[in-house]
């Protein structure tokens, strides 16, 4: 038999679920120059042996392309590596036993950074006592604290005075300062309300220091990704530190990823400076193989739990709370604001990705990109996230204006953050809580990402099963949240695959397994459409490759 194009590497014995609609499934893969040349029966695979061609047999395991996110915070997750952190179901007694036990081991800290306080605190944190209990933890050690959901701090009176503020201090424009019955503030945070503690803290921390300690960053992050069997990822909130470390990486040949990056167009929660027209003067200098900041990102409304949510209806009374009646959330900017963004993005290239958590900003989205297509953009991509509130008469509008619905964190199953939510809004609105299935039915892109670290890993057999079930995979809650929602198995691996290609406007590139993609892919333990549903969130992820060459390994 005479070889025209030997392979580097060759794959067989395995079942591939390629995620491509004309070869569902084969058995071997062949390898070259980092790319897919065959993808089929073993039968066909012979013709692509030759002297040197690495074999691989798999022992009859799963084969899948490899699984993407399409909202994460990968640089922030890897930093937190090095901070404290605590489960989102402790309390404010057991945060406060960790806070102190932190500063014992590192008494040269001048801060203690950590997370996650659990939603499910907030209403405590707005009384004084809290704040009066991290304060004995801690002492004169400076502490800010982020909540489960990244939009919100808690701070100590150490950290409030190096951010000056006090009880005469406004509430900056994008967030509020939360005070107590006698107008002193508590230590809560909401949104841009921590912006000057940020600052002071990064008047602590050696600007000399700050390339080597993104490159860290973000390759703690890719390592858990590659644990994870994910080959591709979208950061959605990049500062100039963060695209800058990824293409240190990139250029150092150590960035083993499909590596997409979100230039922040605002910002109320990071503290960075240097936004919109700013960053995006760094796009050419900052882009590489692997790395592609080709997005931006616009934060248009906040979070249910803290009112910033943008709703078409008014929050609910919380129990026992006050003075939130018909509060319904603004967003962070007018409408032609909006829509003056996508236009410039559009004309430059860049897509957008749009954090709206409230119904009413995903109609902002939707109305400003029906005026970017009618102006001849029908290129531009354009991301809803994280379309956990969609009103009814919305739906339908995904498709035809080719929004993409990102559907991120795994917030589809019952959990302290959907409790927090259901405080908040209305029994109808959460019966209507991450709309997946309808619109996927009303032909949606539908793009799943993690948001890690709001979720404690970047895993996505959690999301992947729970898309399915509507259930807590971990099974510490047995109720389902809005079950006729579900959809199958298949879907939701694409969700995870091929749907974020698309999204990321990567599909000719990765998310299947198909002739002249890159040989990205991951070997599973089990094969997830051939067990009981029950045990699809335990599957792991047994190697991991990306580009032809394999980088990670279970132990």
């Amino acid at each position: 038999m005479t070889i025209s194009s030997p392979a580097d590497t060759v794959v067989r014995n395995c079942v591939v679920r390629t995620m491509d609609a004309s070869q569902p499934e084969a058995d071997s893969l062949a390898i070259a120059d980092g790319k897919i040349v065959y993808v089929g029966p073993s039968s066909g695979l012979n013709s692509y042996v030759g002297p040197a061609t690495r074999t691989v047999d798999l022992g009859g395991k799963t084969v899948l392309p490899g699984l993407m996110d399409v909202h994460n915070h990968h640089a922030i997750a890897g930093q937190h590596e090095a901070e404290l952190q605590f489960p989102a179901e402790s309390s404010v007694s057991e945060i406060c036993t960790a806070v102190t036990a932190w500063i014992r081991q590192h008494p040269e800290d001048k801060w203690v950074l950590g997370s996650k306080v659990g939603s499910q605190l907030l209403g405590e944190l707005q009384q004084g006592d809290a704040l009066r209990q991290l304060d004995a933890a801690s002492g004169d050690v400076k502490v800010l604290l982020t909540t489960d959901c990244h939009h919100n701090k808690w701070a100590n009176s150490a950290a409030l005075a190096a951010g000056g503020i006090d009880a005469s201090t406004p509430n900056p424009d994008d967030g509020e300062i939360v005070r107590d019955a006698s107008g002193q503030p508590t230590g809560l945070l909401y949104e841009g309300g921590a912006r000057s503690i940020i600052r002071a803290l990064e008047k602590d921390t050696d600007p000399s220091a700050a390339l080597e300690a993104a490159k860290k960053a973000s390759a703690a992050g890719i390592r858990t990704m590659h644990q994870m069997g994910i080959t591709g990822f979208l950061d959605a909130a990049c500062g100039a530190s963060t695209l800058r470390g990824l293409k240190a990486l990139d250029d150092a040949g150590a960035l083993k990823i499909h590596a997409c990056s979100s230039m922040l167009i605002n910002d109320r929660i990071f503290g960075n400076d240097q936004l919109g027209t700013a960053l995006f003067a760094l796009q050419d200098d900052v882009r590489g193989t692997h790395h592609r900041p080709d997005f931006a990102k616009i934060f248009l409304d906040g979070v249910p739990m803290s009112y910033t949510g943008a709703f078409l209806e008014p929050y609910t009374q919380p129990t026992g709370g006050e003075g939130h009646c018909c509060v319904r959330g603004h967003t962070t900017m007018p409408y032609e604001e909006l829509e003056g963004w996508l236009l410039r993005c559009a004309e430059r290239g860049i897509n957008v990705k749009i954090h709206c958590t409230g119904d009413a900003a995903v109609r902002f989205v939707l109305d400003a990109v029906e005026r970017v297509r009618a102006a001849g953009h029908r290129d531009a991509i354009f991301h809803v996230a994280h379309g956990q509130f969609v009103h009814p008469a919305d739906i339908g509008r995904f498709a035809p204006l080719g929004v993409v619905a990102d559907i991120s964190p795994p917030l589809w199953f019952p959990g302290a953050i959907t409790d927090a939510m259901a405080a908040v809004r209305s029994p109808e609105e959460m019966r209507r809580f991450h709309p997946n299935a309808e619109l996927l039915a009303a032909g949606a892109t539908l793009a799943a990402g993690s948001d890690w670290p709001v979720m404690p890993d970047p895993n996505p057999w959690t999301g992947i099963a729970s898309l399915v079930t509507r259930k807590d995979p971990s099974g510490e809650r047995t109720d389902a949240l809005n079950e006729d929602q579900s959809i199958d198995l298949e879907q939701a691996v694409r969700a995870y695959s091929i749907n974020v290609a698309r999204a990321l406007g990567l599909d000719k590139v990765t998310g299947s397994l198909e002739r002249g993609k890159s040989a990205d892919f991951v070997v599973l333990d089990r094969d997830p459409f051939s067990v009981p549903i029950g045990k699809v969130a335990g599957t792991q992820t047994e190697q991991t490759w990306f580009a032809g060459e394999r980088v990670y390994a279970r132990e």
